[in-house]
């Protein structure tokens, strides 16, 4: 989907123990593990395929500050200064740079709605303006549409999800973690009534502290484990671009598309109008949970049917540690882009940027994304099960944030200070009194 680099060396064969094993390796896991690395603490990651291979290496790429809920905001000030460093410290190119992002406003209503956004960034220090239909013009130029104005966030970039992970895992190895690919965390172990180990496809890792991170899979896991776990999945569809000369720097989201520039001059394009969220049987379980978002049109779902439908209402939701585990099953999450947002989202960009018109279209692909109900993720501790963690439901923020995420969540496990208040991404928030 996007710039890669030599893969993670595979290692199956799982070490006898380790102080923390992470169940993930996407871009979250991995900045975990890196972090704990950084501290001297052995740390394992299990991935049931190949890292960075999910929504960690099919994102749009944005490392933005702008519109985010301002819970976010003291991690992502945190996020960008590791983003910063990360290329020079690992010594490897991220393709993070600074190009800042400004969205488009049509209506009085998306003005009104950034506006808001911008006295929320006063209160935080942070560098935001709304901007005047000449100054967008400017700012993000070759546009033939008169937009409103926009909000512009200098001090957001973007980065390569290509690399990324790949960057971070190689670190996290350098300095001591072990990283294993092909091998799936079917279940955790418990004495007295705290965690013990993990049982993997491959064997036992005797740890003292686990850490979820799986993503779109997180429910699924929590829930063999008894953890009800409020978290759906959305589908977004982009596609690359071959290198086009004469558009914009900045990142930029309209009304119905977005892009971003690549490495390679290229753009990473989407719809952005909405997502979609195929109807599952968590649909129903999580509905209560969801009703708020769903009736404030928050986080722009549309719900459909498809066939994870079905694959979903026949895939088994319960099995021991010596049974085949959905996650063996299921090693890489490719779904089918939607064919109606791709043609949406090249039609509308062709008609807002004329650059864009004569594209050459190189590649589409679709990502899952989990999906929290106030659309906040979690990071922390579960205290029904001591030495359990959960660091998911990112809800398409995760790209950006996961340097200072994974900081944070290894702040947790060691009981330290942690780098910023975890209050609001607690997971008593969403725990409710019903079975998962």
């Amino acid at each position: 989907m996007q710039d890669t680099n030599p893969a993670v060396h595979h290692q199956q064969s799982p070490p006898k123990r380790a102080d923390v094993v992470i169940i993930g390796g996407g871009i979250i896991g991995l900045s975990t593990a890196y972090a704990l690395a950084q501290q001297g603490v052995s740390v394992v990651v299990c991935e049931k395929g190949e890292i960075g291979k999910e929504q960690s290496g099919r994102n749009q790429g944005w490392v933005r500050i702008a519109n985010r809920d301002p819970a976010e905001i003291p991690l992502m000030l945190e996020s960008f200064k590791i983003w910063e460093d990360l290329s020079r410290d690992a010594g490897e190119p991220t393709g993070f740079v600074r190009c800042g992002t400004l969205s488009l406003c049509a209506s009085d209503k998306q003005q009104q709605q950034q506006e808001a956004w911008v006295r929320t960034a006063r209160e935080f220090g942070i560098e935001a303006r709304l901007l005047t239909s000449r100054e967008v013009a400017q700012t993000s130029p070759g546009s033939t549409l008169d937009w409103q104005g926009g909000l512009f966030a200098p001090l957001d970039g973007r980065a390569e999800p290509g690399l990324a992970p790949g960057v971070i895992a190689r670190a996290a190895i350098r300095l001591g973690a072990t990283v294993l690919t092909q091998s799936a965390v079917r279940a955790v172990e418990t004495a007295a009534g705290r965690i013990s180990g993990v049982v993997t496809e491959h064997g036992t890792i005797a740890c003292s502290s686990v850490v979820l991170c799986g993503g779109v899979w997180s429910t699924l896991f929590a829930r063999n484990m008894g953890i009800r776990l409020p978290q759906l999945q959305t589908m977004s569809t982009l596609l690359r671009t071959a290198p086009i000369s004469g558009a914009p720097e900045v990142s930029t989201k309209g009304p119905d598309f977005m892009f971003r520039k690549r490495r390679d001059g290229g753009y990473t394009v989407g719809y952005g109008y909405f997502n979609r969220a195929e109807i599952v049987p968590d649909s129903f379980r999580y509905l209560p949970d969801f009703l708020p978002m769903l009736r404030s049109g928050g986080n722009n779902v549309r719900l459909t049917v498809g066939r994870r439908t079905v694959q979903e209402a026949l895939r088994r939701t319960r099995w021991q540690p010596d049974q085949v585990s959905p996650f063996e099953l299921h090693r890489e999450l490719d779904p089918v882009p939607s064919r109606s947002d791709f043609e949406h989202a090249r039609r509308n960009i062709a008609r807002a940027y004329p650059a864009f018109k004569n594209m050459q279209v190189q590649q589409v692909w679709a990502g899952m994304i989990d999906v929290m109900p106030d659309a906040v993720p979690v990071i922390s501790a579960v205290d029904a099960v001591p030495g359990f963690f959960i660091s998911s439901g990112f809800s398409g923020h995760g790209f950006g944030l996961a340097p200072a995420a994974g900081r944070l969540m290894a702040d947790l496990v060691r009981n330290a200070r942690p780098l910023v208040d975890p209050t609001r991404f607690s997971f008593d928030r969403v725990r409710r009194r019903a079975s998962p």
